[in-house]
């Protein structure tokens, strides 16, 4: 058998009547369309269901398959307690899904349960199909911080592990659309949010899940969404299958946009292989970019991909500039993967012999000792984007009014604790803005006075093509 059917539904929990206590009535076409959904769930009579959840349970590089016989779960945070459900999992499904991950040294597995209770973005799904169908075992799944790509990746595994057991399955990829649709929502208005539902409805509505994967970290992250990850997950499920695809609903009264669309499979599609066409792309403007790179990002590239791939210290190359091995400088070395940040470390004063011997040192640290950040990985190599900072020198200045976000880096100071900003970031816009991330990163409290410094900075970067062409 194979994937019957895949579903991309929301999970507010007010559309319970129990909760809801007529709220609900506000959203009356997405109830409709839940319940259009569920019935042809139940026309499926799926021996599996497989669940992702953002609610379950998320690591940053790691995929969380539910481990276990089955788990149970009711609505006793959202004041009803009486709504319950239980489940049982689908082991053979579950082993043979780890078995493949393992084998492929792909990210994925049971290992981290925390709480095994089910979270309200598995139970409001199956408030609906149990409805219209019971006769089933779960596969619950959660997300992960990992790259959209890996998601879907994550996918096409889940696909191979229904076509090895032959099970007649269907997918549903719980996510609500944005959380910032309106200024009296629950999370304020950001002009992101209407946008991303725009756009993922017209996505999903066409059943175009190579374009998911154009959506940037950055967008979806002020667009306030909680559901793209589920999505990618369920198209890279539906990789190299045709579709019958269709819009049920979309409304958003609350300030949080609910969307239901429904895929039923028709046979195989060779040409719908997103991944390897998003892959191609990427190597064709990785190779573009690299054109454009100058010495100083060749420099760290050469030395982060050496590092990462044989953990070995590059030597310095011939025929550098002069001024990158005859001077001295702070450096700092920025390392983005798919437009989110990877790794930042440098130095405010130079520490090693030359500029360049100062990049290769940070490189090799922005990469692997990042605290925020586990070791850059080889597979992630190819999706970088790096920029590297020389610092100039710095200025004693004694009022915030001596500094331009845009023009100036700032360097904070209270008695041991030192923090270091870089000037013109992305969503960094004013000076207070500036003066209280570097604090932060300082550990100084923004109601503590410490000293100011500013510097300016020769900024070695390469925009990407899909930079450039948003």
């Amino acid at each position: 058998m194979a994937i019957l059917s895949a579903y991309m539904v929301p999970h507010p929990p007010l559309i319970l009547p129990e909760i809801g206590k007529g709220q609900e009535q506000a959203i009356g076409h997405t109830i409709n369309a839940y319940h259009e959904a569920a019935q042809r769930i139940g026309r499926d009579q799926p021996d599996t269901i497989i669940l992702f959840s953002p609610h379950q349970i998320m690591y940053s590089d790691y995929f969380h398959i539910s481990p276990g016989k089955g788990a149970k779960g009711d609505f006793a945070r959202f004041r009803a307690g009486t709504v319950k459900m239980e489940v049982s999992y689908d082991t053979d499904f579950v082993q043979k899904l780890c078995d493949l991950a393992d084998h492929a040294a792909f990210p994925a597995g049971t290992y981290g349960e925390q709480n095994n209770r089910l979270d309200h973005g598995t139970m409001v799904p199956l408030y609906f199909i149990n409805q219209y169908w019971k006769n089933y075992h779960l596969v619950r799944i959660g997300l992960s911080g990992l790259p959209l790509i890996k998601h879907y990746e994550f996918g096409r595994y889940i696909k191979e592990t229904v076509h090895i057991l032959g099970r007649k399955a269907v997918l549903i990829a719980s996510g609500d659309l944005s959380h910032r649709l309106k200024e009296e929502g629950p999370y304020g208005y950001q002009k992101e949010g209407p946008e991303y539902d725009r756009r993922i409805m017209d996505v999903m509505e066409r059943a175009a899940f190579g374009e998911l994967l154009d959506f940037s970290e950055d967008f979806c992250e002020k667009a306030g969404e909680c559901g793209h990850r589920s999505f990618t997950i369920m198209a890279g499920a539906l990789d190299e299958t045709a579709l019958l695809p269709k819009k049920l609903s979309y409304e958003g009264p609350f300030g949080v946009g609910y969307g239901i669309c429904c895929y039923h499979t028709a046979g195989p599609d060779p040409s719908r292989n997103f991944q390897f066409q998003y892959e191609e792309k990427r190597k064709t403007a990785l190779l573009q970019q690299r054109e454009r790179e100058d010495g100083y990002i060749r420099l760290a590239r050469s030395t982060i991909e050496t590092y990462i791939r044989t953990g070995k210290i590059i030597n310095l190359p011939e025929n550098l500039d002069k001024e990158m091995t005859s001077q001295k400088a702070g450096v700092f070395v920025s390392i983005k993967e798919d437009g989110r940040l990877r790794g930042c470390i440098g130095t405010i004063q130079a520490v090693q012999d030359s500029i360049a011997e100062e990049i290769i040192a940070n490189a090799i640290s922005a990469s692997t000792k990042d605290p925020r950040f586990s070791p850059i990985e080889p597979w992630e190599l190819d999706r970088l984007t790096i920029s590297v900072d020389v610092l100039g020198g710095k200025e004693k200045i004694s009022s915030p009014d001596q500094l331009d976000p845009r023009r100036y880096g700032v360097i904070v100071t209270k008695g041991r604790k030192r923090g270091l900003l870089l000037p013109n970031l992305e969503g960094v816009d004013t000076v207070e803005e500036q003066i209280a991330i570097a604090k932060r990163k300082a550990g100084i409290r923004e109601t503590e006075q410490a000293e100011l410094e500013r510097f300016e900075v020769i900024r070695h970067e390469t925009q990407t093509l899909n930079e450039e062409g948003s």
